[in-house]
């Protein structure tokens, strides 16, 4: 039986990724894809209806992990195209600056933020998209709220993990204080 190696550069296989989380953190970014008026104010926020690996559907940000040499801006970029499509077309700045930086431990109540799996650093964005999002891979939908609904409370007990923290500071970073 032969067995079959994922040669894509900056990828670990199922294995190797699972005892890298047991020993190291993982460098991740969050994005928090946003629809701007013609003066930038942040008009409306999309939030994707993504299920978790336990089989619940919860409401989350674009989120995923950096490669190994892999520039930040790319990593973005290859991660809102993944989930909301080809043509959301995203606004990333040249030199991306982070609004925060999230970090996940795997035992609840270190920090806000929750990822059962692993210790996560998340450099966080603010994200302005122009184009038509349509979800993809994993992400089941992709619903727009206003800044005021998205950080109601029905809202946010629809989000896993501290991402209605992430939010939440989101939008006070972009002048919505919650």
């Amino acid at each position: 039986m032969t067995e079959t190696t994922d040669t894509t550069p900056g990828w670990l296989s199922r294995e190797e990724m699972d005892a890298a989380r047991d020993r190291l953190p993982i460098l991740y970014v969050n994005a928090v894809p946003v629809r701007t008026d013609d003066s930038g104010a942040v008009t409306s926020v999309g939030l994707l209806w993504r299920a978790t690996d336990d089989g619940t559907i919860s409401r989350a940000l674009v989120a995923g992990r950096v490669l190994f040499h892999e520039r930040v801006r790319d990593s973005l970029l290859r991660h809102l195209e993944k989930d909301l499509g080809p043509v959301a077309l995203p606004q990333v700045p040249p030199s991306p600056q982070p609004f925060t930086v999230a970090e996940y431990f795997p035992t609840p109540g270190t920090t806000a933020f929750h990822d059962q799996r692993q210790h996560a650093v998340a450099l966080a964005y603010v994200v302005p998209v122009t184009g038509d999002c349509r979800p993809r891979q994993d992400a089941l939908d992709l619903v727009w709220f206003t800044p005021e609904e998205a950080v109601s409370p029905d809202v946010q007990q629809e989000m896993g993990g501290g991402q209605g923290v992430l939010l939440r500071q989101a939008l006070a970073h972009v002048g919505h204080a919650p």
